[in-house]
C-alpha cells in the first residue's frame, strides 16, 4: 500500500500505475449532453443556463459565462485561437474541477453586519501567543500573525510584570514558557489585524498587573493603535456596537481594573485553598495564589463591580500618573463574574452588557443544568469559553457545544491541530471568511412565555442534504516529496458526515478505490438535518493499509448553510488546516425540503 501519510525521502522511480487523469464522471457527461443539446460543445448561453438550472446561480449573466469560457480556454489551450467561444466536454469537466472557478463556498461577506457584536460567532483564539504546548513552548508574536492572516478576530494576551516590575511581558504564568514583550505583540497585531478581514480585532487581556503597569499598558495601547483604537461612549456599556460600525478598529476586553486591589486582597487568604480548587481551574493555576486573581482562569467569585458602578476617583489617580490615559477607559467589552452561583453569573441585566468567561468543564455543567439560561444570556451578552487547564499539549474541545448555545467566543488553541480545530476552520469559512458569522435567528428569538431555543429539544427534520462524491485528484502532485510505495497501487476511501446537534451527527464511508491516483467513487449520501443552520459537513480522505493504521490523505470541513448547490470543486487541507496545492474532490450538493 502507498505510504502517503509519512514524510520521507523522495524516491525518484517512475510510477508503475495510475497517474493519468480520470475522465469526466457519468453525471458530468449527462449534464453536458443535456445542456449542449446533444452537440460536441457548450456555448456561452448554454453554460449560463447550466449555471442557473443546475448550480443555482440565479443572477449569472451572459457576460459571466463568457468570462468563464475565456478563462477555461486560456488555461487549457494557452494561446490557441478559437473562432467559436464554446467548451468541449473536457473543457467543461476542467471548469467544474477548478477550485477557484467553481468553488463550493462564496468568497465574500454576504450576511448582515449591522447587529450588535453579541449576535455573531467570533473567530477566537486561546493563549494566542504560544508556539506549541501550554507548559514549555516559546511565547511569540509569530502565531498571532499567522492566526490573524487566517482571519482570527479575538487575540488573547496574558500580561505579567517583568522581573524588575517596570515592564510588561506576555507569557503563560507559572509555566516554563519563554516570554515575549507586550509591545512586540501589539505592534504585530497593528500590522496584521486587517490582512484577512476589515472587521474588528478584539484583544482580551488576562491581567496580572499592578496599577502602575496597567497605566503603562494603557500608554502602549494608545500609542501603538492611535485612531484604530475604539473607545466606549460612556463608562456603562448598554449594548455592543456592530461589526460594521467597528470596521478597522481594535477593541480591548478585560475586567475593570478597580477589581484588581480587591482580588489581590483575597489572594493571601486563598493561598492554601488555591491548591485544593476543583478541576475547572487550569492545572498550573494551582501552583500560585496569584492566578486566582484572574477572571479568565479562576472560578472563584470575585467582585460584582462593573463599568456601570461609577468612578473611583482615588483609584483613577493611581491609574494614570503623569497624565497617562486611564486603563479602564480603554475597555469596550467589560469582563467580570458576579458573585453567587452559576444562575447569578448568567443573569441578564437590562441596562448593561458584559463578557463572561467559563472553562469548558464549567460551561458543560452550565449547559446541563441551565441550558436555556445560557442561550438567553448570549442574546445580549458575550460568553467566552476556554480549554481546560489539563490540555497541556494544546488540544481542543468540541466547539459546537458552545455554538449551539449561542456562545460567541469559543476559544481554541490555534497552534494545535485535530478534529476540533477543523470544525473551527469550517465554521469560519462562512461569510467570506471575515471572522464574524451571524448567529441563526433561532438563537436570538424570544417566544411566548419568554421561551428561547432549547438545544436538548427533539426537533423535526428541517432540510435534507444530498452529497455525492464523484472523484478526487492531486495526490501524486502534493505528496511527491513523501515516501511513496510506487510499486503498489493506493486504496483511497472517504469518510463524509455531519457535525452539529446530537440528532444530526453522523459519519459514513465510501468504498475503497484501488489502483489509481485519481480515484472515482461516485457514491451518494443523504443527511436529514434538524438544525442545518449550525451543521458542518466533514470530509476526510484516507489511504487503506492492511497491516498498519490507515494513512491520512486530506480533509476539509464546510458549513452546510453556505454550501453552493450543484457540482463543485472542493479543496482539501492537511492536518494543521493548511490548504494543499493540488488536492481536491469533485462533489455534488443538493438540498431538499423535508416533507414533514
Amino acid at each position: 500500500m502507498g505510504h502517503i501519510g509519512n514524510y520521507g525521502l523522495c524516491i525518484c522511480f517512475p510510477k508503475k500505475f495510475g497517474t493519468t487523469e480520470a475522465g469526466p464522471p457519468v453525471d458530468v457527461k449527462e449534464v453536458f449532453m443535456e445542456h449542449a443539446g446533444g452537440g460536441a460543445s457548450m456555448t456561452m448561453e448554454q453554460l449560463r443556463r447550466f449555471l442557473v438550472e443546475v448550480q443555482g446561480d440565479a443572477g449569472v449573466s451572459i457576460e459571466d459565462a463568457e468570462r468563464i469560457v475565456e478563462e477555461v480556454l486560456q488555461r487549457r489551450h494557452y494561446n490557441v485561437k478559437f473562432t467559436k467561444k464554446a467548451l468541449s466536454l473536457e473543457d467543461f469537466h476542467f471548469y467544474l474541477f477548478s477550485v477557484d472557478l467553481n468553488p463550493s463556498l462564496l468568497n465574500q461577506v454576504h450576511q448582515d453586519m449591522t447587529a450588535p457584536l453579541s449576535h455573531y460567532f467570533i473567530y477566537t483564539g486561546h493563549n494566542s501567543y504560544l508556539t506549541g504546548n501550554q507548559i514549555s513552548s516559546d511565547c511569540s508574536d509569530v502565531p498571532i500573525i499567522k492566526a490573524l492572516k487566517r482571519g482570527l478576530r479575538v487575540v488573547e494576551l496574558d500580561l505579567w510584570p517583568n522581573s524588575t516590575k517596570d515592564d510588561v511581558l506576555v507569557l503563560h504564568g507559572w509555566t516554563l514558557t519563554t516570554p515575549v514583550e507586550l509591545i512586540k505583540c501589539l505592534k504585530s497585531i497593528k500590522e496584521h489585524a486587517f490582512s484577512a478581514s476589515p472587521y474588528p480585532v478584539i484583544i482580551t487581556f488576562e491581567d496580572h498587573l499592578t496599577p502602575d503597569l496597567q497605566a503603562k499598558v494603557a500608554q502602549m495601547v494608545t500609542q501603538t493603535f492611535g485612531n484604530m483604537l475604539f473607545y466606549p461612549d460612556s463608562d456603562c456599556v448598554r449594548e455592543f456596537p456592530s461589526p460594521e460600525e467597528l470596521k478597522y478598529r481594535i477593541i480591548i476586553s478585560t475586567k475593570p481594573p478597580k477589581e484588581y486591589l480587591e482580588d489581590k486582597s483575597l489572594s493571601s487568604r486563598r493561598s492554601n485553598s488555591a491548591r485544593e480548587k476543583d478541576s475547572d481551574e487550569d492545572a498550573w493555576g494551582r501552583m500560585s495564589p496569584d492566578l486566582t486573581n484572574d477572571d479568565e482562569k479562576s472560578d472563584c467569585d470575585t467582585s460584582s463591580h462593573s463599568l456601570c458602578d461609577g468612578d473611583n476617583e482615588a483609584y483613577d489617580r493611581l491609574l494614570h500618573p503623569l497624565g497617562a490615559p486611564a486603563y479602564k477607559n480603554l475597555i469596550s467589552i467589560p469582563a467580570g463574574k458576579p458573585k453567587g452561583k452559576l444562575r447569578e453569573k448568567l443573569k441578564v441585566e437590562l441596562d448593561k452588557v458584559r463578557r463572561l468567561s467559563l472553562s469548558e468543564q464549567k460551561f458543560e455543567k452550565a449547559t446541563i443544568s441551565h441550558g436555556t439560561e445560557v442561550v438567553r444570556f448570549t442574546q445580549r451578552n458575550i460568553l467566552r469559553i476556554y480549554p481546560r487547564g489539563t490540555r497541556v499539549n494544546s488540544s481542543n474541545y468540541n466547539p459546537l457545544i458552545g455554538w449551539m448555545h449561542g456562545a460567541q467566543m469559543v476559544a481554541l488553541n490555534m497552534q494545535g491541530y485535530g478534529k476540533s480545530l477543523w470544525l473551527m476552520h469550517g465554521m469560519f469559512r462562512s461569510n467570506g471568511g471575515c471572522g464574524y458569522v451571524k448567529k441563526p435567528e433561532f438563537l436570538m428569538n424570544v417566544g411566548p412565555n419568554d421561551q428561547v431555543f432549547d438545544p436538548k429539544a427533539k426537533l423535526p427534520v428541517k432540510k435534507i442534504l444530498k452529497v455525492k462524491v464523484y472523484m478526487g485528484d492531486g495526490w501524486h502532485l502534493d505528496f511527491k516529496q513523501r515516501h511513496l510505495n510506487l510499486w503498489s497501487p493506493p486504496e483511497f476511501y472517504i469518510r463524509v458526515g455531519i457535525e452539529g446537534v446530537p440528532a444530526d451527527k453522523t459519519m459514513r464511508k465510501t468504498k475503497k478505490r484501488k489502483g489509481n491516483w485519481t480515484p472515482v467513487w461516485d457514491e451518494e449520501f443523504i443527511y436529514p438535518l434538524t438544525v442545518p443552520e449550525i451543521a458542518l459537513l466533514r470530509v476526510e480522505v484516507h489511504e487503506y493499509h492492511m497491516s498498519e493504521k490507515d494513512y491520512f490523505a486530506g480533509q476539509t470541513c464546510l458549513p452546510v448553510s453556505e454550501l453552493r448547490p450543484g457540482i463543485r470543486a472542493v479543496p482539501l487541507f492537511n492536518r494543521k488546516g493548511e490548504k494543499f496545492t493540488s488536492l481536491k474532490l469533485l462533489m455534488r450538493f443538493e438540498f431538499v425540503q423535508s416533507v414533514e
